[in-house]
């Protein structure tokens, strides 16, 4: 097996998770990045990241400091011998586990691997993809033997998109390996580069198991507030008024009622979901969690139509105003959205929807300038703090009807809010 001193890294998959953790190794090993987007190599490389989690002066000073760079060449990834996996992990139409990408991955590794090499993977996934699905099939390119001739590990990531304060260096990052010298190595990689550790899990499966239950465990809290809503909603209480009372009790779990979308949140659960029913056990928490979360954005678009219906403002061709589209605030990350519900049900009303988001790039549907009103209604759906110093009143003059989703707008000028 191969030393801590002697370590090359390769980070395959150069997205939200991929691109910071490359970057941070790089400040202590020898670091490429390897994605099969050329254009998106191209731009890092130019030292541009267009997701925005890693600022153009960190990573040029990467690749100016440090060597940093990144490829879509194979060869030349072949001179390393750790190879950290980061790929997608999405779910198909019908909710279930699309494992090609992670798989399309462990190909490419099995491709260039080497002996003594060690492969770790970062994506989320259902306990028992690593072992039974990865590591084979990087056995089975490579030729290799699995803990004879390579070996393994699982350090899922725990990347939150716009997020500043938790960043990879400072998270805590669970570690594994398929032998426990692999186990070792690997968590003094990650040591030697995080400010917080890690905590190494005594198998592959528990650092899997970890990861996937972080994510359901906030998909069902976020549910049961968003039930709440619309519990207190119909009976005409606020529901963030009885979340600030309840939060003055030491032990309650403070959340709040919202659109769940990204790639971690509204996908990760459906792969435990799946993988608990070949074992005979069916997870309706989860499942309703995911229903119920899911139903989300319909509900706001006809919760603004009741609002208009009782301040008598005609709903058939009205103009409105829909603020934000990414699936979180500040960040351009528009993965799996929820916003997007909300727009098509609208659309069976009116075909006068406008979109605004300064952070969106390319959308059809979106637009980065915002037009001028007025507005029947507008709909603050992503939390921007751009959004905060907009005149909504002017936009949306009464009797028109401004819904509030996240809570941040002043109570005296919204008609509701989530």
């Amino acid at each position: 097996m191969i030393k801590l001193s002697d370590i090359k890294i390769c980070v395959v998959g150069l997205g939200y998770v991929g691109l910071p953790l490359a970057r941070l190794f790089s400040t202590k090993f020898p670091t490429l990045g390897f994605d099969i987007n050329s254009a998106r190599v191209n731009a890092l490389n130019e030292g541009h990241d267009a997701t925005l989690e890693v600022e153009d002066e960190l990573l040029q000073g990467a690749i100016a400091n440090h060597g940093f760079r990144c490829t879509s060449n194979e060869d030349d990834i072949r001179s390393c011998n750790v190879y950290v996996v980061a790929v997608p992990t999405p779910v198909d139409d019908n909710n279930r586990p699309d494992l090609r990408p992670l798989i399309g991955a462990s190909e490419v590794v099995g491709r260039v691997i080497g002996r003594g090499d060690i492969v770790v993977y970062e994506s989320t996934v259902y306990p028992g993809v690593t072992e039974e699905t990865c590591l084979p099939t990087v056995e089975r390119v490579s030729g290799l033997t699995l803990n004879a001739d390579f070996y393994g590990g699982y350090s899922p990531e725990r990347i939150n998109p716009g997020d500043k304060k938790h960043r990879v260096e400072t998270i805590k990052k669970v570690t594994s390996g398929s032998t426990p010298e692999a186990a070792d190595l690997i968590d003094a990689m990650y040591n030697s580069v995080l400010l917080n550790g890690t905590h190494k899990a005594p198998s592959i499966k528990v650092a899997e198991a970890s990861k996937i239950i972080e994510n359901s465990q906030r998909d069902v809290n976020i549910a049961f507030v968003n039930e709440l809503a619309k519990i207190f909603n119909a009976m005409g209480i606020d529901t963030h008024d009885v979340l600030e009372a309840a939060s003055s009790k030491w032990n309650f779990i403070p959340m709040q009622p919202g659109l769940v979308g990204g790639h971690c949140i509204s996908v990760d659960p459906y792969y435990l979901i799946e993988r608990s029913q070949l074992y005979g056990v069916l997870p309706r928490v989860m499942s309703n969690a995911r229903r119920l979360n899911n139903s989300m954005g319909n509900y706001v678009a006809n919760q603004t139509i009741r609002q208009m219906n009782l301040k008598g403002v005609p709903v058939k061709d009205s103009r409105i105003l829909i603020l934000g589209y990414t699936f979180k605030e500040n960040c351009p990350d528009t993965r799996n959205t929820k916003v997007v519900d909300i727009y098509h049900t609208l659309r069976d009303y009116t075909p006068n929807i406008t979109v605004y988001d300064p952070w969106v790039e390319h959308s059809d549907i979106v637009t980065t300038t915002l037009p001028e009103g007025p507005y029947d209604a507008a709909i603050l759906a992503v939390a921007h703090d751009s959004f905060r110093s907009l005149d909504l009143r002017a936009l949306v003059p009464q009797p028109g009807v401004i819904y509030d989703v996240k809570g941040l707008l002043p109570r005296e000028i919204i008609d509701a809010r989530l």
